[in-house]
């Protein structure tokens, strides 16, 4: 434990010293997504023999239904796809043994599998998952909203209800952005970035990695890397949870919907300064958005979006983000 502690402390340095040099957005996308690949690679070569495992689906129209799928290969998408069309389309998370699972996950063991929806008599974790999604989303989009030359640090996104009337994500931009005030064409060019993500539907692939792996991941990044320490010593298991959606590697307080393309009506609604931070001046960024299956009306839309301009809050933002101050002083801005 000392041991794993002390190169979680050297790793995090190396990263501090690293990072005072910012390597550009696409390198640091590209060595993310390399360290993802490997790792998910060496996780799917751990099954090298084809071992049946027994699902047994919970659910209306599904109960006694037992499929035989492989382990540590099928997941609940590829269970879903023996059944009907609808649960193929509809179905957005998962509960195997009554745990909120990505449709994406692979099973290790036999299990119970229920597949849920948003139309469901208790939609609760699908809603939370989405509302999830949708930050995750806005986080993605604000990575790539600006230039190269300017730095974008994505804090940890603060897990509200969807009573809240918005999903936000909280940021860090660049230090030459400070003055920046968004206008609404700003908004409007935030929201069309999601809009092609959506149209892309893109999977969010679930990884479950030990912290060095995450550590490796984030090495660019301070703020991260303190996040998977804290998310690490949080789990039961002393693991942290990531995505990758596209070519953007993320930090999850849960599971994620299954697609960007479950999303539907989409808009980012405002961006607020939250004040000065450890890591310069914070920003949260607000959307508002409803899934495929469930539409509304222009006019209802418009006052959930009156509702949704409104800064959400939280109790305490830096104990909602994990934030202590950098060891030096933040990123600049490489030229």
């Amino acid at each position: 434990m000392a041991t794993r502690t002390v190169c979680q402390v050297l790793q995090r340095r190396f990263a501090s010293s690293a990072a005072a040099v910012r390597a550009p957005a696409t390198e640091v996308r590209g060595q993310r997504n390399a360290v993802f690949s490997r790792e998910q690679a060496r996780q799917r070569a751990l099954y090298p023999r084809i071992e049946k495992i027994e699902v047994s689906m919970q659910g209306p129209g599904l109960d006694g239904t037992l499929l035989i799928m492989n382990r540590g290969m099928s997941t609940p998408l590829s269970c879903a796809r023996h059944l009907t069309e609808y649960h193929l389309t509809n179905s957005a998370l998962a509960l195997v043994d009554g745990e909120p699972w990505s449709l994406h996950q692979p099973l290790t063991h036999s299990c119970s599998l229920t597949l849920l929806t948003f139309k469901d008599s208790d939609p609760t974790l699908v809603n939370q998952a989405y509302w999830r999604s949708c930050a995750a989303l806005l986080g993605q989009v604000l990575e790539t909203a600006f230039k190269d030359d300017f730095t974008v640090e994505l804090l940890n996104t603060p897990d509200v209800p969807v009573t809240s009337g918005a999903f936000c994500c909280d940021v860090v931009l660049d230090p030459q952005l400070d003055s920046w005030t968004p206008s609404e064409e700003s908004l409007r060019s935030l929201t069309r970035g999601a809009q092609q993500l959506i149209h892309q539907d893109l999977a969010w692939e679930p990884l479950e990695v030990v912290p060095s792996v995450a550590l490796e991941i984030f090495s660019h990044s301070r703020c991260k890397q303190e996040e998977v320490e804290q998310k690490a010593a949080q789990s039961p298991k002393g693991t942290v949870m990531l995505h990758r959606c596209g070519d953007h590697v993320l930090l999850s307080a849960g599971p994620l919907m299954a697609r960007t393309g479950l999303c539907s009506q989409y808009e980012v609604t405002a961006v607020h300064s939250l004040g000065r931070g450890p890591w310069g001046l914070q920003r949260r960024a607000q959307g508002l958005s409803l899934p495929l299956q469930l539409q509304a009306h222009h006019t209802v839309w418009r006052k959930l979006r009156q509702r949704a301009e409104k800064m959400v809050k939280v109790p305490n933002t830096e104990e909602v983000n994990g934030l202590s101050p950098p060891d030096s002083t933040p990123p600049q801005t490489s030229q």
